[in-house]
């Protein structure tokens, strides 16, 4: 149940609770409770709307910088994560595998704020070893929806 009700609120946040009810097969008071309960034990962490700031005229710059650090004794890379997600410019922080140990999302006015961000805030800390920045041009999806779908060539084929 807690499963399938995870599956479509994940892609529809906004659902009606009667609405989820109906398509789920099951009391409206069941999901509700279900629902609280899930936010009470953390496994929904929260509600968020999926903007294609592209189509909007603010200005925004989106990052995503590769972190390589020195784990902290009996920390592990949990510490000094905390310590680069705290920052408000910082959307998410990863653990991932590869030649790099953390990916940090990051989101700026600016590219040199987002610049200034990495050279004076995150490439000070004293566990970081080296960071690689790589600035977003285009979203096509995200969190699985198609932001830019390609779109058929509507001229007509003149030939001779």
């Amino acid at each position: 149940m807690r499963e399938k009700i995870l599956t479509f609120i994940e892609k529809n946040s906004r659902v009606d609770l009667k609405e989820l009810a109906i398509i789920l097969g099951m009391e409206e008071a069941d999901v509700a409770n279900e629902l609280e309960a899930m936010e009470k034990e953390g496994i929904i962490c929260g509600y968020h709307t999926l903007i294609d700031w592209d189509k909007v005229t603010t200005e925004r710059v989106n990052a995503l910088i590769e972190v390589r650090v020195t784990p902290q004794r009996g920390h592990g890379f949990d510490s000094i994560a905390e310590r680069i997600y705290k920052y408000p410019e910082v959307e998410a922080t990863y653990l991932i595998s590869g030649g790099y140990d953390l990916l940090v999302s990051l989101e700026g006015k600016t590219l040199r704020e987002v610049s200034t961000f990495v050279s004076e805030k995150l490439s000070t800390l004293d566990t970081v070893i080296s960071t690689s920045t790589h600035f977003i041009l285009k979203k096509y999806k995200d969190h699985g929806t198609i932001l830019h779908e390609r779109k058929d060539d509507e001229r007509m084929i003149v030939t001779p």
